[in-house]
């Protein structure tokens, strides 16, 4: 029997909706809690009671960081409270590597199967990319483009 391509880990995910904060802090929340911990954020619009408009805030963290995100979504928004739930989820082991692009270097996350070998998947990271593409005056889409063809060749 072969083994699985892919790891399984415990995650927690946090859920609250909100219908009476300004939507505004919601990217300034957002980007405060993948900074702090999370392993994913996000919102989802949703209808609440009596026909009102809201906000579903949905957060994935580790066991480890749990507290402090809890503690900055407390803060930070106009909830009560949280539901929290720990789930089981399978995911594919990611990396990092760096590939020297004609614009400079770029950090290019990998997805490999189980044995660690055989990447599956390149992504240049978008703020490496902005940056260069900024700096050298080219189209976003030239470095991230280059960032992929060169972590390709180089697996």
């Amino acid at each position: 029997m072969n083994a699985p391509s892919f790891a399984w880990e415990e995650i927690n995910v946090l859920e609250t909706a909100i219908d009476d904060m300004n939507p505004e802090f919601f990217s300034y929340i957002i980007e405060k809690l993948l900074l702090e911990g999370a392993r994913d954020a996000y919102l989802q619009p949703i209808i609440m009671k009596k026909g009102r408009p809201g906000v579903l805030l949905k957060v994935l963290v580790q066991q480890q960081n749990l507290n402090q995100i809890l503690d900055i979504i407390f803060t930070e928004t106009s909830t009560l409270g949280v539901r929290v739930r720990t789930e089981k989820r399978a995911c594919l082991l990611r990396d990092f590597i760096t590939v020297q692009t004609e614009y400079g270097p770029v950090r290019v996350k990998t997805a490999r199967t189980g044995d660690g070998n055989k990447p599956l998947r390149y992504s240049p990271e978008y703020e490496d990319c902005k940056k260069l593409a900024i700096e050298k005056k080219v189209p976003l889409q030239e470095v991230y483009t280059a960032a992929l063809l060169l972590a390709k060749s180089q697996s």
